[in-house]
């Protein structure tokens, strides 16, 4: 599957439709984000069934604000519309593979009780 270029426009339909969304925040100047993309694109190929898509925090600079991207490439899972795991630096193809098959194999019911009980206490 292609990688995906999300903007504030189509942001909240790409996560909402989707079960799985990996998310990478790059930017064009950036070093690290160049040598990750052939990674990055590698990856996508292998799991067909996740969406994987890139956030150019030069053009999405409020998207890059409302997740507190501080430093880039910068990558986050989202699942059922939750963020389940924000690291920040460029990952090998088997690191990127392992966490995305940890991602698939969480139980989301869990997940949702432990995020109501965060929001309980804030």
């Amino acid at each position: 599957m292609a990688v995906l270029e999300l903007n504030k426009g189509n942001f909240d339909d790409i996560i909402q439709q989707n079960d799985i969304v990996v998310l990478d925040f790059w930017a064009p100047w950036c070093g690290p984000c160049k040598q990750f993309a052939p990674t990055y694109e590698a990856v996508s190929e292998k799991i067909s069934e996740v969406v994987f898509a890139k956030i150019n925090t030069e053009d999405e600079q409020e998207l890059g604000a409302q997740f507190q991207i501080r430093s880039i490439p910068t990558l986050m899972i989202f699942r059922e519309q939750i963020t389940i795991f924000s690291q920040p630096g460029a990952m090998s193809g088997a690191d990127l593979e392992a966490v995305i098959k940890k991602a698939q194999k969480l139980d989301m019911d869990k997940v949702r009780e432990e995020v109501a009980k965060e929001q309980k206490n804030t």
